[in-house]
């Protein structure tokens, strides 16, 4: 008789990967979803038991903005010393730290530099989860879960949307919704430490070549990029909150936001992979003005929703696709190029809140800060819609 054959086996499938992709999703969840970005939701309750004004609560969230420049530049320099991962671990302590603290204080010093000193930390968590995590999945030929990764910017959008519209119905005020805040965003840092191992860490391969053309209109293109989103995404609850007519919105807002930020880095990694991720970052940035442009010239539940829809579904995508591209035509060590982006950006998006602030404490309206802001996003597809880049494989 014939022995019988056993069934053929599959390999198992590693999960390792799919823990690093994980651990990166928690980390960005935890520092730029909530620690960067939960001050939109909470700012209407801090003006109204503060009596800000548009202009110190722009100030407020530039002051975040710088911290966030200043530590990207930091972040890149390669004299720092220690491990990424123990940077990473740090850099959420200090966010989850000073996203608590806010509540605590109440003076415009304090804000600014609470404020400053987690913008640092999100950046130097944006840095080194990028690059950790990014790698370790490259090396392991898994790198269709980099957008799981970013997905987290907008699972955290959407998750602080619900705490502080859950604490605010139960009475809880604005100092509470930042101590929570904090409190959650400390509780991630164990996760993130258990879902990304301490290990060995790639060497980056070396890149060879002359820059590629385009480069400086792209690189102008991202600065006005910082400043076309920053505007509505800081001031977008307030908004809302400022028309009767949309205001019972206010809750939901933010929410929106976050959830179509989550699966957006898919789909424009899918268009970019397909017509250049540079012409998808020009793409993008039209279709971020129009969602702009909506959220102050139709005032109306349909048009603040498409807002939402548009930014949510844009800007964390755009940060990612031209860092991308950026980084496909760089020459080089591709260090320098994505430090001059960096700087762009960060330039822009220090500028636009403070902008944006002072002119509605002039005028009473953000109209014109917004239209300002449509400028310099059509500006941007100007600039770069032409521009050649690369896609995959070629």
């Amino acid at each position: 008789m014939n022995a019988p054959t056993r069934p053929l086996s599959r390999a198992p499938i590693s999960m390792a990967p799919i823990s690093m992709a994980m651990g990166g999703l928690v980390a960005m969840a935890a520092a730029m979803g909530v620690g960067r970005f939960v001050y939109t939701p909470i700012l209407p309750f801090m003006v109204e038991a503060l009596n800000l004004s548009k202009g110190e609560a722009g100030l407020i969230a530039s002051a975040n903005y710088a911290g966030y420049l200043a530590g990207a530049l930091v972040a890149a320099m390669p004299s720092l010393f220690g491990s990424r991962r123990a940077w990473l671990l740090g850099a959420l302590v200090v966010s989850a730290a000073t996203t608590a603290a806010t509540g605590l204080v109440s003076s415009m010093p304090a804000f600014l530099v609470l404020r400053f000193l987690g913008g640092l930390a999100s950046a130097f968590v944006m840095v080194y989860a990028s690059t950790l995590v990014l790698e370790r999945l490259h090396a392991a030929g898994r790198g269709g879960l980099v957008a799981l990764h970013f997905a987290g910017v907008g699972i955290g959008i959407a998750a602080s949307a619900l705490l502080v519209s859950g604490l605010a119905a139960f009475g809880y005020d604005w100092r509470w919704q930042w101590i929570v805040s904090g409190v959650i965003s400390l509780a991630a840092v164990a996760v993130a430490a258990a879902l990304i191992p301490n290990q060995a860490e790639p060497a980056p391969a070396p890149r060879l070549g002359a820059a590629g053309q385009g480069l400086g209109r792209l690189i102008a293109a991202y600065g006005l990029f910082g400043f076309g989103y920053v505007i509505t995404a800081t001031f977008l609850v307030a908004i809302v909150r400022g028309s009767a007519e949309i205001a019972p919105l206010e809750p939901l807002i933010w929410l929106v936001v976050g959830l179509t930020a989550a699966p957006s880095i898919a789909l424009w990694g899918w268009i970019g992979a397909r017509i250049g991720m540079i012409r998808a970052f020009a793409i993008a940035c039209a279709v971020e003005a129009a969602g702009v442009a909506a959220s102050v010239l139709w005032v109306a539940p349909a048009g603040v929703l498409l807002s939402a829809v548009l930014l949510g579904g844009t800007f964390v995508s755009l940060g990612a696709l031209g860092l991308v591209g950026a980084r496909q035509i760089a020459g080089g060590d591709p260090r320098r190029v994505l430090a001059f982006m960096t700087a762009a950006f960060g330039l822009g998006q220090i500028a636009g809140p403070v902008f944006a602030g002072h002119l509605h404490d002039i005028t009473g309206s953000f109209l014109g800060a917004s239209l300002t802001a449509v400028g310099a996003l059509l500006i941007a597809t100007a600039l770069t819609i032409k521009t050649p880049g690369k896609t995959p494989g070629r």
